[in-house]
């Protein structure tokens, strides 16, 4: 497994990193089983694991906890706070005081003393950034969290970090987590060349699209039964073929799949394949379920894609476009998303 360096940092990392978004309620429920998963990644060269608090509401991290004990060192962690961790409005977003709860809260679950790299999980309007990044800085300095994280930051925001950290002398953020994949482009346009300028490692999460690139998707068959579609409702939208955006992603995914097939790949290789060629991404996350699905994308690590087949994807998907934005851009300032926040009209 290739190691590369994680932005400037130091540190460096997998190309491909263990995502522990599916280990609980979220989707396999067999601890045990969920253990040797972890452990074929470490096996087969993975570095990297990352998960978060809200991943089947603290389940994931006590099931990471559980797989590193004896191997933490050979490991760089992460994990993230921001969404509610219950009801009390309190356990939840990036203030001072939610911050250092939660990373306090991660560790116990987690069974270490810190992590490598710990992530505000999206942005909180709500709270001064300077708030959040105090807290983070507090953490590192502390020696609970080794590099600060954003994740799914638009680039006017992550600058607004940076800058904000270098104003108040902030521990700034090293790490960046944005979506990635050949049919979600949009943080070429902006958001790595902030990333590289800023000397930012770059982990990307989603290189598959929710299942879009394993090809387990076709037009007019349905959500399969216990695919990601199926078991999470709230991305329904995002496979509704009602919406000319869902019948797009179709269309582009049967010809990245005959794409694959000429260059002799299925097409989940194509898409992480993809994913690694950009020169700023530091680590593309992949997200097994079964041991299964580990081992199959585990053989992707080790494809190179040439820049006939490149060209062929840039001219599906046009370098800086994503296919669905409403569904794949990862976050979405409110006065996008509801209209009330973007009209005088009613106030």
């Amino acid at each position: 497994m290739e190691l590369r360096p994680l932005g400037r940092t130091g540190v460096h990392v997998s190309a491909l990193s263990l995502g522990a978004m599916s280990f609980g309620a979220l989707g396999n429920t067999d601890h045990d089983d969920c253990v040797r998963i972890v452990h074929r990644a470490l096996d087969a060269g993975i570095t990297t694991v990352d998960t978060a608090d809200v991943y089947s509401q603290g389940e994931s991290e006590v099931i990471v906890g559980k797989a590193l004990a004896g191997r933490r060192d050979d490991v760089v962690l992460a994990s993230k706070c921001f969404w509610p961790m219950g009801d009390d409005p309190n356990r939840r977003g990036s203030s001072r005081r939610w911050v250092t709860q939660a990373c306090e809260e991660s560790l116990r679950r987690l069974g270490t003393d810190h992590l490598d790299v710990y992530y505000l999980h999206k942005p909180d309007l709500d709270t001064d950034v300077d708030e959040s990044l105090g807290a983070m800085s507090d953490l590192v300095h502390q020696g609970k969290v080794r590099a600060v994280g954003i994740s799914t930051f638009p680039p006017d925001l992550l600058v607004e970090a940076q800058w904000a950290a270098e104003r108040a002398g902030h521990v700034r953020p090293r790490v960046e987590q944005p979506p990635y994949s050949v049919l979600a482009r949009h943080i070429e346009r902006d958001l790595l060349p902030a990333c590289d300028r800023h000397g930012m490692g770059v982990m990307v999460w989603g290189p598959l699209n929710s299942g879009w690139l394993t090809g387990k998707y076709r037009a007019g068959a349905g959500v399969p039964a216990g695919s990601r579609g199926d078991r999470w409702s709230a991305r329904s939208a995002g496979f509704d073929e009602a919406r000319p955006e869902v019948v797009a992603k179709h269309r582009i995914v049967e010809e990245l799949a005959t794409l694959a097939d000429e260059a002799g790949l299925p097409l989940a290789h194509l898409a992480l394949a993809f994913t690694l060629e950009h020169p700023a991404v530091s680590s593309s996350i992949i997200g097994p379920r079964t041991m299964e699905q580990l081992d199959d994308l585990l053989a992707a690590a080790d494809v190179r894609l040439g820049a006939d087949v490149l060209d062929r994807i840039d001219e599906l998907v046009p370098p800086g476009t994503t296919v669905d934005p409403a569904a794949d851009t990862g976050w979405q300032p409110r006065w996008l998303s509801d209209p009330s926040a973007r009209r005088r009209t009613g106030r």
